[in-house]
This record gives structure tokens, sequence and C-alpha cells, in this order.
């Protein structure tokens, strides 16, 4: 997928960038169509597979001062062993250009846009790369999912552990005081250390799933106060049934509807697992990573 948010993010950091995308495939290459690397004047990210291909193909686009398409016949061009023969085109971007990129698919080539693009992109039917009449087509991978993690405690941190490798998810992790976190934040991952966490529920994206499990139940209910307040894509909460019937009445008491309260989920994870803070976790990621790649639609965080 064509990764807008990276591309920008190195457009911000570096000015002048180079998307290097395997627009086309013919025969044995090291790479699939759509395999993609990012290069700018000291560095690069990503791969289209390393070798002599990669190192030329780099080198090359740090000179471009227009986009290309280029052939490459893997065997004879730089005595790679798989010899087939690929099509790059390297694309050169700056911020503005970057920030244009649609949020959905993207489609570029030369002259007027063909037929069969455009039949594609009505039908909403572009899941992979691949190259059309000369026009290369991508779908453009969705901005990362905000997830919101209030406390620090074991499940917390087991939670963290976890969601640090789960790609297309960006962790805000918030507790009432610094020395509450581990000294090592993975990479990613934005802690926040507030004495009022539920003064930050507004700075939360109203689509964001949080997960709530402080230290204090009186804590938990604020938070899942203000998240019903603040509006939420999914929200879960750490706890017993005894604790969620406690909290239903409080919260109805606050002004929540039935129908809102029961958008929230507790406990979570799958009890089947059982109550081992990783154990918790794996259930809860396993859910909210089914949700984002398992299914075109979001589901609430289940039990």
């Amino acid at each position: 997928m064509f990764d807008r948010d990276a591309l920008i993010a190195a457009c911000r950091a570096e000015g002048r960038v180079v998307r290097v995308v395997v627009a086309s495939v013919q025969g044995s290459a090291p790479r699939e169509v759509g395999a993609a690397m990012l290069v700018w004047g000291t560095g690069q990210s990503g791969t289209i597979g390393g070798g002599a291909l990669e190192y030329e193909v780099a080198r090359a686009s740090r000179r471009l001062a227009q986009d290309a398409l280029s052939r490459h016949a893997l065997g004879p061009a730089f005595g790679q062993c798989c010899g087939g023969a690929v099509e790059i085109l390297s694309e050169v971007y700056d911020l503005s250009r970057a920030e244009a990129v649609p949020l959905d698919v993207i489609a570029r080539g030369p002259g007027t846009m063909p037929l069969s693009v455009k039949r594609a992109l009505k039908t909403g039917q572009v899941n992979s790369a691949r190259m059309l009449e000369g026009w290369m087509i991508e779908p453009v991978k969705p901005q990362d999912r905000d997830i919101w993690i209030w406390g620090a405690g074991h499940v917390g941190r087991a939670l963290v552990d976890l969601m640090q490798h789960l790609p297309g998810h960006a962790v805000t992790w918030v507790d009432t005081a610094s020395n509450r976190f581990p000294e090592k934040i993975p990479t990613g991952v934005t802690d926040i250390a507030s004495a009022d966490p539920t003064r930050l529920m507004p700075h939360a994206p109203r689509e964001a799933d949080h997960l709530i499990l402080t230290y204090a139940h009186d804590l938990d209910l604020a938070l899942c106060h203000a998240a019903l307040t603040h509006g939420f894509g999914t929200c879960g909460l750490i706890g017993s049934a005894t604790k969620w019937a406690r909290f239903r009445k409080r919260l109805a008491a606050l002004g929540h509807s039935e129908a809102d309260i029961a958008r929230i989920t507790c406990p979570i994870g799958n009890p089947s697992l059982g109550k081992h803070p990783h154990l918790i976790a794996l259930g809860v990621t396993h859910e909210l990573a089914h949700t984002r790649f398992g299914s075109a639609e979001r589901s609430e965080i289940r039990a």
C-alpha cells in the first residue's frame, strides 16, 4: 500500500524525497509489485529487495529532477540470480505534493486517464498495486488507528508490550505520574503524565479506541464518564461483572443513556485465556487486530 503518512513525515524531515515503487514484474524478482522505499539525500527507508538493483536505483533517484519509469533486467544488468525483469517508478515529492496524495487510492500516469483506470476507481476495487495501460494505481494505507491506554499498571504495560508490534496503530499511554511508566517507552508510543487524566480526554480523536485500566475505581469511572461525554470509536474497561454493574448505575445517574453505556465493554479480553496481564492483553490485542485487518467494519471490543 502507498504509505501516505510515512511519505509526509519523510518530506517534513528531509524536504525532497523520492518514492521508489516496483511497478511491474516479469519472471522472478526480489520483491512484488507495490514494494516501495523512500530515498533522500543522506538516507532511505523501506526496501525493494536489496542487492544491486536497490543500490543502483537509490543512487539514481538522488539525481532525479522529475518522475521516471525505468525497466531493469536483473540478470544482465545487475548479475542477480533471480533473472527476471522489473519496472521501477520513481517519483519526486516535496511536502506539498505528499500532502496532496488522496486518502484512499492514488492513480497517475501519462496523458488522459484510461477507461480501465477510471473503471477501477469508480468500482472501488483497488486492493493491490498494479499497472493499467501505463498508469500506476495503488491503494493508500489507512491512517493509523488511535488507541488510548489509560493506566500504566501490569495490564497497561502488557498491552503496550504487545501493541508496539501491531501495525497500523498509534498508541497514546496516560497515567497520573511519570514514575508510573517504565524507564523505556517503546518507539511509536506517546506517554503522557497528568495528575487529572480526564482533562486529556477532549484531546483524543472522537473515533479513537480507549482501554481504561487505572489503579483506582473512581478514576476508571471518571474516565468512562469523560469518554461517554466526548465520544469514542470503542471503549473497554477492565473489571468484573460486579464492578460493571455498579458503574452502569453510576453512569446512568450522571445522565448517560443505557444505549450509550452499553457501548463500553467490561470486562475486556478473552476470559477463557485467564487473568494474567499478558493473557488479558493478548485477548484485547487479538480483537483489535481482527477489527482492523479481519473485517472492513469496526466493532466493539468484545469481552
